[in-house]
């Protein structure tokens, strides 16, 4: 199961809603260790990869030099099992001071009196106001967004050209795709195929009914759609990709761990393509350097990718630490400083004039994820968090009918009618 999936783990307790994209990268799991502690400390808290784990730390040790005065208590891991630990933490009160979140779970803290609000002490004129609304909650800001990013995918450049097949470009198209795909069976290496069976995956085919100018999946009124018609084509068309060996055998393409070095099927040479966030970029580079490219979503009608705030900070609402809390996202959002150390590895930095006064210090791997996420923007599709039921609906849901249709089990039309009438289930409550 990949990442964007892990990240729509639901809580009994709190009801959290996770999205795809809300999110943002995977990587190691592991307890961080926390730095030197005294009676007053800032606690913080977030998920990553060990790239940004690395630099969080790098900036966090630049900004004691500037306030030695104040302290950390560390926590960071991996996304597997961040949002079971928050939550416990929450419930019981002992809620880190800081804590990293994800854009849909910002209604549920805040409708449940858990973030503090951060409507004053935080410079926020350089910050794109569409971001800022993902932060918000009944006219009240709770949270800050720390980074957007944009939806696309990410392919094996090098072993493409090894393979002598032609290379994917910004502006492709859905039919470029899947004929992509076929062409590629007759050069692929024994056991590796084009991409993984997205015949079931719920981002893969969001994308797909976006750029077919059927709308969204999930609707703001708080209502489900999936195009029946756009469906079923979006599953014959991997019916055929099975068939012919373009995509993995079903226990294969279950076995895929997203940004794991040991588990990623691209990284292991068994795929050549996958969907992406920009901001992962940097994360799959340092585990095969140099060996991949990120392009932008394939599109039809309308484009297929999509722009979203890739997480935020909030502040515990009891926090006895608020105001030291907002100096330091203050900080860490606006300082060339915090930017530079930080790069991409929350996706592209909010303060728009920073970010740009920044660009030519970034590394030549986070300008590539920047440059997706540029190439995005003039008709990228809005990402919206959905109605109640989401996360139920895209984990477990989605999840039962991509297995059903890899292992050959359910059929495009048994698949279609299974999530409509899970999706009616939602939308009664």
């Amino acid at each position: 199961m990949g990442w964007f999936n892990r990240c729509l783990a639901v809580s009994a307790t709190l009801l959290f809603v996770l999205s795809v994209t809300a999110c943002s990268t995977g990587g190691k799991e592991g307890e961080g260790e926390s730095l030197p502690m005294e009676n007053d400390v800032l606690r913080i808290m977030w998920w990553g990869s060990q790239q940004r784990h690395q630099v969080t730390l790098e900036a966090i040790q630049f900004y004691q030099k500037l306030h030695p005065d104040i302290q950390f208590e560390t926590e960071y891991s991996g996304i597997n099992g961040y949002l079971d630990k928050l939550t416990t933490e929450v419930v019981a009160g002992r809620a880190p001071d800081i804590y990293q979140i994800d854009p849909s779970w910002v209604a549920d803290l805040a409708a449940q009196h858990r973030l503090a609000d951060l409507s004053e002490g935080i410079d926020l004129q350089d910050v794109d106001k569409k971001l800022l609304g993902a932060g918000k909650y009944e006219g009240k800001l709770y949270a800050i967004p720390l980074g957007s990013t944009a939806h696309g995918m990410i392919y094996d450049k090098a072993g493409m050209e090894k393979l002598g097949l032609a290379l994917p470009k910004n502006g492709w198209t859905w039919e470029d795709f899947f004929q992509m795909a076929k062409d590629s069976v007759r050069k692929l290496n024994k056991e590796q195929y084009f991409t993984l069976d997205y015949a079931g995956n719920y981002f893969a085919y969001s994308a797909y009914q976006y750029a077919a100018g059927k709308g969204e999946l999930l609707a703001d009124d708080g209502t489900f759609h999936i195009d029946k018609d756009t469906f079923l084509d979006w599953g014959r068309r991997f019916e055929e990709l099975r068939g012919i060996g373009a995509v993995p055998p079903a226990e294969l393409n279950a076995s895929d761990r997203e940004l794991d070095l040991n588990g990623d099927l691209m990284v292991g040479g068994q795929i050549l393509i996958r969907l992406s966030f920009s901001n992962n970029f940097v994360s799959w580079d340092s585990m095969k350097p140099g060996a991949f490219d990120l392009v932008t979503m394939p599109r039809s009608a309308q484009a297929g990718g999509w722009l979203k705030p890739s997480m935020l900070f909030g502040v515990d609402a009891n926090s006895a630490h608020t105001n030291e809390a907002k100096a330091f996202i203050d900080w860490f959002t606006n300082s060339p400083d915090a930017v530079r150390i930080l790069g991409t590895t929350r996706g592209n930095p909010v303060n728009t004039r920073v970010s740009r006064e920044a660009f030519f210090d970034f590394s030549d791997e986070d300008r590539v994820g920047i440059q997706l996420y540029n190439a995005t923007v003039p008709d990228g599709q809005q990402w919206t968090p959905g109605p109640s039921g989401t996360a139920e609906w895209v984990e477990k849901d989605w999840d039962l009918v991509e297995d059903k249709l890899s292992f050959g089990k359910e059929t495009p039309e048994q698949a279609f009618e299974e999530l409509r009438l899970k999706a009616q289930r939602y939308e009664t409550k």
